[in-house]
């Protein structure tokens, strides 16, 4: 199956020539960010999402709903490939929030692109659920650096004892550069994906199946609902943070605020 290219770039808000450059890369990538939430609401409603294209162009791009990084990622890959960029299926192991001598499976998916008459290719990213994730693509380049604006990013190489480099995605907090997630090149297929989808959407200690975590980049602002609580970061880092209280103001703020639709008869945990 092919994507509905013209309903997916409506979604998205895009408009451009439809050609595999950098600058439509940068473009659509953007766009993506701002276009479709993050959210993970089927695991925590009980089922694995599909990651079957005709299924992510229902939920993600026909119905007012979004994903995560499975879904998101594999949408994208498939919007890429038919503009006529090559794209290599990466695996990530997220370290933010880890402690120090955690060591967390890699379970988050990512994208290498080669993009037209381009020999550096680009690491590109719209599922990763986070206010450190890339709003743009950044060159796969070591000490790379992105001003990916309101953010801004930098990609390094982690110690590592492996035999092949690892790479590490860091964005700037503010004084200091703070990890994200470390991977290495090592391609990935779409079998791989199903799998981990699968014990990730299903383990009964996966924080994907306990809590409610939906995000959305605006411009000019992030906003965050992990499981009842409510945060918006402004670009200028004001920061307002409320609880919400049942089932009908957490649905209402969900289509509202996030443009997530859900039934009304929904039940989600506290």
């Amino acid at each position: 199956m092919t994507l509905d290219l013209d309903a997916y770039f409506a979604r998205i808000g895009w408009s451009g020539e439809r050609r595999p450059t950098v600058e439509v890369l940068r473009s659509v990538h953007r766009a993506h960010m701002l276009g479709i939430p993050f959210e993970n609401l089927e695991p925590v409603l009980g089922s694995a999402p599909s990651l079957a294209l005709p299924d992510l162009e229902e939920k993600l791009v026909r119905s007012e709903r979004g994903g995560y990084c499975y879904e998101h990622n594999t949408l994208l890959t498939a919007v890429l490939t038919q503009l006529g960029f090559r794209v290599t299926l990466l695996t990530a192991r997220v370290v933010v929030g880890a402690a120090p001598g955690d060591i967390r499976p890699r379970t988050h998916m990512l994208m290498q692109v080669h993009a037209e008459a381009e020999s550096t290719p680009w690491l590109a990213d719209v599922g990763f659920g986070s206010q450190g994730a890339l709003l743009e693509p950044i060159p796969l380049v070591v000490d790379a650096e992105l001003l990916d604006t309101p953010r801004r990013h930098r990609l390094v190489h982690a110690p590592h004892d492996g035999p092949l480099e690892m790479w590490e995605l860091q964005t700037d907090k503010g004084g200091y550069w703070e990890p994200q997630y470390e991977f290495t090149l090592e391609p990935f297929e779409a079998p791989d994906y199903e799998v981990i989808n699968w014990h990730i959407a299903t383990h009964p200690r996966s924080p994907f199946r306990r809590t409610v975590h939906v995000q959305r980049t605006l411009p000019g602002l992030h906003r965050a609902l992990s499981g009842r609580t409510l945060v918006e970061t402004a670009d200028d880092g004001t920061v307002v943070e409320r609880e919400l209280g049942g089932r009908a103001e957490v649905l209402r703020v969900l289509a509202e605020d996030f443009g997530v639709r859900l039934p009304e008869d929904t039940v989600l945990p506290d």
